[in-house]
């Protein structure tokens, strides 16, 4: 049997920009991405502390340490710049497999969104 899990975690970034005239995603700064195992064009969900807002979308790759993290298309409207939010990444294994599995958590530095 197959279950899903969380695999990545980027805990309480800010969020940098909105862009809701562009074709939709979100935008995040690559060396988060890579300290998360998340890749470019992966499904995330992210969740906005501020409002409660919970969405799934796909990843863009954006300039390393740079804290980049822009929400794209309609989920621009679902934020405010500033807002913290949470991107999780899920995926699917083995139930036996999912009880010994570490998902890569990053905890970046909650003004500049880089990792500390």
């Amino acid at each position: 049997m197959l279950i899903e899990v969380v695999k990545s975690k980027i805990h309480r970034v800010r969020v940098t920009q909105a862009d809701l005239n562009y074709i939709g995603s979100i935008t995040i700064d690559e060396a988060l991405m890579d300290a998360a195992n998340i890749i470019e064009g992966e499904k995330v969900q992210i969740v906005n502390i501020n409002n409660g807002e919970r969405f799934e979308t796909y990843v863009i790759k954006g300039d390393p340490h740079t804290g980049t993290i822009c929400l794209n298309g309609p989920a621009a409207r679902r934020v405010a710049v500033n807002d913290p939010i949470i991107i999780i990444g899920y995926g699917y294994m083995e139930f036996e497999e999912a009880k010994k599995f570490k998902p890569s958590l990053v905890f970046p530095n909650e003004q500049t969104n880089l990792i500390v």
